[in-house]
């Protein structure tokens, strides 16, 4: 137990001198890398019996960490939709932001566009492009629904942006043309 609290106290010192916040972008704040270590270490603590390594406990406790600033995003991006159906409990409703029709319009636009860019990519790279870029699925699960490896995954992503990028370019060239 006593290299526990040593390692607690060396981390806690280690994330006082070095600020998660620069290290993540998903936390801005000071007060947040400072939620995130302690909710880090906590999760640490509750779950230090499946540690297999304790040579290894930085790295685990980097990735608890990571989890946890992915955890604040997502509770962060929740609080519009809460305040949305808060108005909605008490009877009042949300003014409307409806767009002007010409940027409707051009929305629709560039939709289609992206819509046939999709169409146009190669049976082989489309379904990378749409499982992680469309879907946001993790690299790790693509490459296991598309039965590839992780390597060849990101190869095909990588030439499916490309290639996105390419026809896209072109196509608002064209636009810009007219």
């Amino acid at each position: 137990m006593s290299q526990w609290i040593r390692g607690l106290r060396h981390i806690s010192q280690t994330a006082q001198g070095r600020s998660l916040s620069t290290d993540d972008p998903r936390v801005r704040q000071p007060e947040d890398a400072e939620d995130v270590l302690i909710e880090a270490l906590l999760k640490a603590h509750r779950h230090l019996d499946q540690l297999r390594e304790s040579a290894a406990f930085r790295a685990w406790l980097v990735q608890i960490a990571k989890r946890v600033c992915w955890q604040l995003k997502e509770r962060e991006s929740l609080i519009p939709l809460l305040q949305l159906s808060m108005l909605e409990d008490e009877g009042r409703g949300v003014p409307g932001t409806e767009s002007p029709p010409d940027v409707q319009l051009a929305r629709q636009q560039m939709k289609q566009l992206l819509n046939e860019t999709i169409d146009a990519l190669p049976a082989l790279y489309r379904p990378a492009y749409e499982l992680r870029d469309i879907e946001d699925l993790p690299g790790d699960e693509v490459a296991r629904r598309l039965g590839i490896s992780r390597a060849a995954m990101k190869s095909r992503l990588h030439r499916a942006r490309n290639l996105v990028r390419v026809y896209l370019d072109a196509a608002l060239a064209r636009q810009v043309a007219k």
